[in-house]
């Protein structure tokens, strides 16, 4: 495709996906004292008890993308009969560099992990409809970073603050167009070296990547699909290649659905044939 055309494609995807209103939750409940440690509820559209979905966000880990920009999503799978949970978290830094710079670390992780750790109690209150027994995590871009490691904690270092002594009780992790492999993506500069700056710079990568990287944290015994666009210029398919492929060489079978003439945000926007695709790969861990 020329490249003219493949721009236009991507733009007009993007447009799309950001055109829809704010879907407002049912329910917002706190799980810590800094402003973004909210997570927002929707409940299911259907018959109850719901399978839970864990939304986590992506935006490069940065400030100017929070948790509003998903909601039309975290509503279409309200609508699809499920409860959901929208995560927020910390991103960007403090001071002059806050808009740009990607993550904050350790809070962006410290911020998941809590959410994660606090979220059985705060359903049972914000949302009795939902079934946690049923849960799956998933997430878009940076999000579907977060929610990969989310459901690797057990398999973090042992000095790791946000390791469980047990895999988390979840159906599975449905990852859309993860950043799932730092290695490659630091290589590609995905998304400006945002895994760079989540982990502190270049001096603090490598020591710091093991903590971080799912495709360090493998396997992790949980059932996981990836789903991506082919033609995604954001993040590039190759990324969540190299993590299946990691799987694969930990003896572990990850699910990876390549949707044709798909880009970034299509997986994530209501309208888009793709977002039915990828509430279908939720549906089939979830019942």
């Amino acid at each position: 495709m020329p490249d003219d055309v493949a721009t236009a494609r991507a733009a007009a995807e993007e447009e799309s996906a950001f055109s829809h209103p704010p879907v407002d939750p049912d329910v917002t409940a706190a799980y810590g004292d800094h402003p973004d440690q909210v997570i927002d509820f929707y409940a299911p559209r259907a018959t109850e008890p719901a399978p839970l979905v864990v939304v986590l966000h992506g935006g490069a880990w940065r400030a100017a993308y929070d948790r509003r920009h998903i909601t039309p999503f975290a509503g279409f799978l309200a609508h699809r009969g499920f409860a959901v949970a929208n995560v927020e978290y910390r991103r960007g830094a403090d001071g002059p560099d806050s808009a740009s710079a990607a993550g904050r670390w350790p809070e962006t992780f410290d911020d998941v992990a809590a959410a994660l750790d606090a979220l059985p109690a705060l359903v049972q209150e914000a949302l009795p409809g939902a079934d946690p027994r049923r849960t799956v995590i998933t997430g878009h871009s940076a999000g579907g970073h977060l929610a990969l490691w989310a459901a690797a904690r057990h398999l973090l270092p042992a000095d790791a603050p946000w390791r469980t002594d047990r895999p988390a009780p979840l159906r599975g992790v449905v990852a859309l167009a993860p950043i799932a492999d730092f290695t490659v993506a630091h290589k590609l500069d995905v998304c400006a070296g945002a895994a760079v700056q989540l982990l502190g710079g270049e001096e603090r990568f490598a020591d710091r990547v093991p903590y971080a990287d799912p495709a360090r944290l493998l396997p992790t015994g949980i059932a996981t699909t990836l789903v991506q666009g082919r033609t995604d210029d954001v993040v590039p398919h190759t990324v969540a290649e190299a993590y299946t492929e990691a799987a694969a060489k930990a003896g572990e079978v990850v699910g990876l659905t390549l949707l044709e003439e798909v880009g970034h945000f299509p997986l994530i926007d209501p309208a888009a044939d793709a977002c039915a695709v990828v509430a279908e790969e939720i549906a089939q861990l979830a019942w």
